[in-house]
C-alpha cells in the first residue's frame, strides 16, 4: 500500500515522491490528495485542440505547452493541479515535475468537475502573478467562458461566441508569444453524443 494511500494527509515532498511512483494522478490541496477520474473522448478532444493551437505558435520559442500530464504548484506547494493545459513562457520556471509561472492554463470541464474549476480552481489560479488566461470549456457542448487579466491586474469574465478569438500574448519583441484561439478550432471534430 502506498503512502498515497496510507496518510489523511501528507506534506508537499511526500506527496511529489510518491505522486513519482503512483498508477494514477493524484491533485493535492493543503496536505489532502484527490485522485483524479480518466477523461473521455470529447475531453480528450478539445484537449488536444487547445494543445494543438498553442503548441504551434510556441516551437522553436522559449515558451512549453503542456497538457494534462504536467503539475501546476501553487502558493510553495500548498497546491498542486494538474491543468489540461498549460502554457508557460518563463524560462527560470526550471522544474521538470511541475510548473509555478503559467501564463494560460485551461481545464476542460465537465458536469462533476465544472464547480471545482469555477470555484476552487479560479481562486487559486488567480493567486499566479504570470497567470494572465485562464479557459474553463465545456466538454458536454460549446461553450467557453475565459478570464483575462487586463492592465490594472483584474480579472475580466467573457464568454468566447463565434467567429471571436483570444488573443494569448506574452512578452515584447523577439521573445513575444502570440497565439489566438477560437471556438470553432477548440471544437474541431468533437462529436456530440
Amino acid at each position: 500500500m502506498s503512502l498515497l494511500q496510507q496518510k489523511n494527509t501528507l506534506s508537499p515532498e511526500e506527496y511529489l515522491a510518491e505522486e513519482q511512483q503512483a498508477t494514477l494522478r493524484h491533485e493535492y490541496v493543503a496536505g489532502t490528495i484527490y485522485a483524479m477520474a480518466g477523461a473521455g473522448e470529447q475531453h480528450n478532444r478539445i484537449a488536444g485542440n487547445v494543445f494543438f493551437q498553442l503548441r504551434a505558435k510556441a516551437r522553436g520559442s522559449r515558451c512549453g505547452v503542456f497538457m494534462s500530464d504536467m503539475k501546476l504548484r501553487i502558493d510553495q506547494g500548498v497546491c498542486f493541479y494538474y491543468p489540461d493545459v498549460m502554457l508557460t513562457c518563463d524560462t527560470d520556471d526550471t522544474e521538470i515535475h511541475f510548473k509555478e509561472n503559467p501564463c494560460l492554463t485551461a481545464e476542460v470541464s465537465s458536469p462533476l468537475t465544472e464547480s471545482i474549476d469555477r470555484r476552487e480552481k479560479l481562486l487559486a489560479y488567480k493567486k499566479i502573478p504570470s497567470l494572465n488566461y485562464y479557459l474553463i470549456i465545456a466538454a458536454n457542448r460549446q461553450h467557453i467562458d475565459y478570464y483575462q487579466r487586463d492592465t490594472n491586474q483584474n480579472w475580466q469574465l467573457a464568454t468566447l461566441a463565434l467567429n471571436e478569438v483570444i488573443h494569448v500574448q506574452y512578452g515584447t519583441g523577439e521573445n513575444a508569444y502570440e497565439a489566438g484561439l477560437c471556438l470553432e478550432d477548440i471544437y474541431e471534430d468533437v462529436q456530440w453524443l
